[in-house]
């Protein structure tokens, strides 16, 4: 049987986004940085598998609709009366720039358990994806080992994004021991290049890639916001700049340049040189400046066969 399709794991959020001034009135989107790529992969034309606990409350139902209109499959997810969903309160500043303010979690142990996780679903699925944010709750980190295991006897590729936040955590030396232990066991690594500085404590991209490029880590990839992005493979950097777009919104542009890359490896394989590395930094690069044009964390819509046309693929 031959395997399709990328399985998101995570906790998926109600993202609060200002709509005036006065930060008295928002409006209801999805969010969390799973999720974002979830939504991503499934708008790219793959087929995609969230798994998570769900609520049963009025925010557990508009994620699950919202997720199911993306075409985003649930079938794995698990349900319960005692989940309350995680909520961002984004704020607009005065001059008009948004800020996180607020993080909001009601039962933080209410989480997907490893006995709740199926093994069945990584038997038909081509890549695994996950990030930190599974990490720093005991109960999710063992749910994470084991899907971790589960993607390995079932040869999915394994894709991690790191993705902190800090203030989840108890210690930065926490964070960072734990998050390292986990991006060595994976096949395609992304990392924004404030992530790469903090997990290498270091201060450059340059010296970042030094230390890390050490773990000889598959495929690696640094995202630098609008200067573009560097992609690292058998020890060989290569940049790609960023296409120039007119940005309104530029939350979740790493999780949608991370989608264009698991579409590019779904689809072609692993880069067999620099003309296919090429071509996957392109098109991450596209799919994520593109997700900055629209309000909200979600990946863009886009023409697809328009997109490949611009970069060639």
């Amino acid at each position: 049987m031959e395997k399709h399709g990328v399985i998101s794991l995570g906790e998926a959020f109600v993202d609060y986004i200002s709509t005036d001034s006065n930060n008295t009135k928002f409006r209801q989107l999805l969010g969390g940085a799973t999720v974002n790529l979830a939504v991503g992969t499934s708008r790219l034309g793959l087929p995609t598998y969230y798994i998570c606990k769900l609520g049963k409350d009025s925010n557990g139902q508009f994620v699950e609709e919202e997720l199911k209109k993306e075409g985003v499959s649930l079938e794995f997810s698990v349900r319960t009366d005692r989940k309350r969903m995680c909520g961002v309160y984004v704020h607009l500043t005065e001059s008009g720039e948004r800020n996180f303010h607020s993080y909001i979690n009601q039962t933080p142990d209410e989480v997907l358990t490893e006995d709740e996780l199926g093994r069945g679903i990584f038997e038909k699925t081509r890549i695994f994806y996950f990030g930190s944010g599974t990490l720093f709750q005991q109960k999710s980190k063992r749910t994470t080992e084991a899907a971790l295991k589960y993607a390995k006897e079932t040869s999915n590729l394994i894709a991690f994004d790191a993705n902190l936040r800090l203030k989840r955590w108890e210690s930065e030396h926490h964070c960072r021991e734990t998050v390292v232990s986990f991006l060595k066991q994976a096949t395609i690594v992304k990392l924004a290049e404030d992530e790469l500085n903090f997990l290498m404590k270091t201060t450059s991209l340059e010296a970042g890639l030094e230390k890390i490029l050490k773990w000889n880590i598959p495929y690696l990839f640094i995202t630098m916001g609008g200067k573009g992005a560097c992609g690292v493979m058998n020890g060989k950097k290569l940049f790609s700049s960023a296409p120039k777009v007119d940005t309104i919104d530029t939350t979740g542009a790493g999780d949608a340049f991370m989608a264009g890359l698991l579409y590019c490896f779904h689809e072609k394989g692993m880069p067999a040189g620099k003309t296919e590395l090429t071509e996957y930094l392109q098109f991450a690069n596209h799919v994520g400046a593109q997700a900055t044009t629209e309000i909200g964390s979600l990946t863009s819509r886009m023409d697809l066969m328009e997109l490949k046309k611009q970069i060639e693929m």
